[in-house]
């Protein structure tokens, strides 16, 4: 530090110019300014004489990191990305999940979500394995959707062969006592308990929009365990599940924050040769069905005058969610579906709004702006490895449902109409600012990294991907919008449905010029 303030204080002083003049006596005390003295004449734009010229750090908009790919002799693909910084996020993903429960009954990835991070071989409890993370300031997770278990941990790098330890145990030799497996039947039908009761039904439209998109097949599964299945789930249920599904092949060691070769070499430690819990006799009996669309509706009957949690009384409410199939995430045409649904974008009526938020996205401007009755309009996009779902969920009053239902179809039919450049130029941007926001978060990049890799073996770089969203035109729009429109619509409907047009009017509707609903003519109203 002294050595510090000795060279500022030679730099100040240097040569006589720069000086301090001392006032003259009687004169008036003044704070001297650098723009007085001896260079009265250099702009603030202009450098000093004398000064090092500065060197600025450059932003080239690639990572620094490329991600890493090993596959060990037993099919289990080691990935990583190096990050700066103390903390990793390491995780497991395995190619399972609902979608997979065709011959087994249904609810089974929902059961091992909740008994995820119980006892092991190595770990007598909960507990223990909590304790053991804390030793590295860590923290753990497990999540399954339709097609994808997750486990993963955060802790610290120096850790690291800790971690992966236990993730290995954890996944390939829990013990499914009947104490657990009783709490996760508690836990179970909590969770469909809230899933009825909470006043934002979104969860609960998305598992009926895909039930009535792809009907009794594959990401059409249950991804919620059915009341009637929770008492018949068992050890030796799940135990037939894991056999097949959780094998080396299926599964990615993925690490963000890491070397590796050090992720590696704890892969080779850990996860190399080990035998599950279950056993690994026997040829695994794989699903290996393409996803089917159907096109349906599923309705559900339901009284919302009552859903408020609080003293306040909420509105009732109608829900609506009208969804189309796209395709899937390994098609070129996913770029301008995913600008496609920033274009669309939406929310709720009173959501905050403000720069980034979707302000000037076409379902606020064409349907929450103009339509002071409407709640919620807002466009979501579910893509998997064989197929895709972009869905428009709307709620209003009951009595307003059959007008709300057509804005919506009027909405869809507009996709395929003109795209205007400073709207898709805008859509693009957004994606861009949101991907990138995204990614700087750690566990996000973990999960990107995984599921890349779980799905094509490689990973697009975030530059790569920038890059495909640039190139997206208003032809591609206008393109992917008419082929997705010329499919069955999936139709999924929640609370007070009386004036729900049927599903043959909205079908009519979708396919004709201007989205309207067929006339209909009372003789007595």
């Amino acid at each position: 530090m002294a050595a510090m303030l000795l060279a500022a204080t030679r730099l100040l002083r240097g040569s006589g110019s720069w000086r301090r003049s001392r006032p003259s006596p009687g004169a008036p005390a003044h704070r001297p300014f650098s723009s007085g003295g001896a260079c009265p004449d250099i702009p603030l734009s202009s450098p000093l004489p004398g000064v090092p010229k500065p060197v600025f750090a450059a932003v080239d908009g690639q990572e620094k990191f490329e991600t890493k790919v090993t596959t060990l002799d037993n099919g289990l693909r080691v990935a990583s990305q190096n990050k700066f910084g103390q903390f990793c996020t390491v995780g497991i993903l395995i190619n399972s999940g609902s979608r997979y429960e065709a011959k087994y009954l249904s609810g089974i990835a929902h059961f091992l979500e909740k008994l995820a991070f119980s006892s092991t071989d190595r770990f007598d409890s909960k507990d223990e394995i909590l304790l053991t993370l804390e030793k590295h300031g860590g923290i753990c997770d497990c999540q399954t959707s339709r097609d994808t278990t997750m486990y993963a941990v955060s802790a610290d790098s120096k850790g690291l062969d800790t971690v992966v330890s236990l993730l290995a145990d954890v996944v390939l030799h829990p013990r499914l006592t009947d104490e657990e497996l009783e709490m996760a039947r508690m836990a179970v039908r909590f969770e469909l308990e809230d899933l009825g009761m909470r006043p934002d039904p979104e969860p609960l439209l998305t598992e009926m929009v895909h039930e009535a998109a792809y009907r009794e097949n594959t990401v059409g599964l249950h991804r919620f365990c059915p009341a009637e299945n929770v008492a018949k789930i068992d050890r030796e249920v799940l135990h037939s599940y894991l056999r097949n599904y959780y094998t080396p092949d299926r599964m990615v060691l993925a690490g963000v924050g890491v070397e590796h070769a050090h992720l590696v070499e704890c892969a080779r430690r850990h996860l190399l040769g080990a035998r599950p819990a279950w056993g690994s006799e026997g040829v695994a009996d794989i699903d290996r069905s393409v996803a089917q669309y159907t096109g349906g509706a599923v309705k559900l009957e339901k009284d919302m005058s009552n859903v408020s949690l609080g003293p306040a009384p909420f509105p009732e409410l109608t829900h609506i969610m009208i969804g189309l199939e796209s395709c899937s995430f390994l098609e070129e045409d996913f770029i301008p579906f995913a600008v496609l649904n920033m274009m669309m974008g939406g929310g709720g009526s009173f959501s905050a709004g403000g720069p980034g938020k979707g302000m000037f996205t076409r379902l606020y401007l064409n349907v929450l702006n103009r339509h002071h009755w409407m709640y919620n309009a807002t466009s979501y996009h579910h893509s998997y490895e064989d197929t895709g779902l972009l869905c428009i969920h709307a709620s209003a009053d009951p009595r307003q449902v059959r007008e709300m239902v057509e804005i919506i179809t009027k909405e869809f039919i507009l996709m395929a109409g003109t795209v205007d450049g400073v709207e898709l130029e805008r859509a693009k941007t957004q994606l861009m600012s949101m991907l990138m926001m995204n990614l700087e978060s750690r566990p996000v990049i973990f999960e990107d990294v995984g599921r890349q890799v779980l799905a094509t073996r490689s990973r697009k770089l975030p530059h790569e991907l920038c890059a495909l969203i640039r190139n997206v035109r208003p032809e591609d729009i206008k393109r992917v919008a008419s082929k997705m429109l010329r499919r069955k619509p999936a139709v999924a409907a929640l609370g007070d449905l009386t004036d729900l047009p049927t599903y043959e009017h909205i079908q009519a509707a979708l396919l004709s010029k201007d989205g309207r609903l067929p006339r209909m003519y009372r003789l007595f109203r």
